[in-house]
């Protein structure tokens, strides 16, 4: 069951639900992760790395939301706990972080 979901996370199920963020905000969420205001969290969603604006607020929110629905989708297609396809989507988001953005580890924020 593990392979189906990561299967359709590298498929691009899950590219497909970052590429349809378009937020109209004063920053964009890869301006926001380069300058280090948000990074991604091994529970599959976007965290404010250190606290920022309402406009960043506001994205970091936008983002979680469609990330939660694509979670749920994937979750109902594939008969698997939510929480399951948090954990690896968190994984697959961790592994391609860029270098220099800000990922969650066991002892809070690091630079990747």
């Amino acid at each position: 069951m593990r392979w189906k979901i990561s299967a359709l996370l590298t498929s691009g199920v899950f590219t497909l639900a970052l590429a349809l963020l378009s937020p109209a905000y004063a920053v964009s969420l890869e301006e926001a992760k380069a300058n280090g205001l948000v990074g991604e969290k091994p529970n599959g969603y976007l965290g404010m790395v250190k606290p920022s604006g309402p406009d960043v607020h506001a994205l970091t929110n936008e983002v979680n939301q469609k990330r939660r629905q694509a979670y749920e989708d994937i979750a109902r297609r594939n008969r698997t706990p939510l929480e399951a396809v948090e954990a690896l989507a968190g994984e697959k988001a961790i592994q391609n972080t860029k270098p220099g953005h800000f990922v969650e580890g066991p002892g809070g924020w690091m630079k990747k």
